[in-house]
């Protein structure tokens, strides 16, 4: 499974970076974590606001960190 965290490196996005990793290990789930930061690929998804979580293709979030639940079910879903 591929996640990609659409920003350019704010504070949300390491955030929502952060928090993935910690539900990862915690989990023992296994996906890639793809930070995309240019401005050009992120608008390529329609996002306009960061940051943008994409999983295995699917926009599931916009402009905030979602809670460890919400990630936890989209991640498993996956």
């Amino acid at each position: 499974m591929i996640v990609k965290i659409l920003g350019s490196g704010c504070t949300k996005c390491r955030n929502l970076e952060q928090r993935l990793l910690e539900i990862r290990s915690k989990n023992n789930l296994d996906f890639e974590i793809e930070k995309i930061s240019r401005l050009e690929d992120i608008m390529d998804y329609g996002v306009m606001m960061t940051p943008g979580l994409v999983i295995d293709g699917e926009i599931k979030s916009v402009g905030r960190v979602p809670n460890e639940a919400d990630l936890l079910n989209w991640l498993k879903e996956g």
